[in-house]
């Protein structure tokens, strides 16, 4: 599961990333850790495990699964893009009903597509 929303509209925070990457890489188990000081912040000597028989992933496999986040939410550039120019449904639906699928699509659609290509 995909902890980290890579459609939210803010970069996230270099602390976001760490939370998402020690979430993820839990499993079934993603509240697995805990800190050992509230002060030191996230911080791979300050992770401690809090679930009975579950093992520590090793400091580089949480180095790993961070940028692996970062990489998907530099990706989907495209989509935050896309999501901030896009009409309201309302307009969209309006659109369909008024002059039909082809023409929604030639016009509100297409033009958004080709401003924000995928990469």
């Amino acid at each position: 599961m995909r902890w980290l929303d890579v459609n939210q509209k803010t970069t996230p925070l270099e602390l976001e990333y760490y939370q998402a990457a020690l979430m993820e890489l839990g499993g079934d188990t993603p509240s697995w850790y805990g800190l050992k000081d509230g002060n030191l912040g996230y911080v791979y000597s300050n992770i401690k495990v809090i679930i009975k028989d579950f093992t520590k992933p090793s400091e580089a496999d949480v180095n790993a699964k961070i940028t692996e986040l970062k990489t998907a939410y530099t990706k989907a550039q495209y989509k935050r893009q896309r999501a901030s120019e896009y009409p309201s449904w309302e307009k969209q639906l309006e659109k369909i009903y008024d002059d039909g699928i082809d023409a929604w699509k030639s016009e509100m659609v297409d033009p958004i597509k080709k401003k924000y290509p995928k990469e």
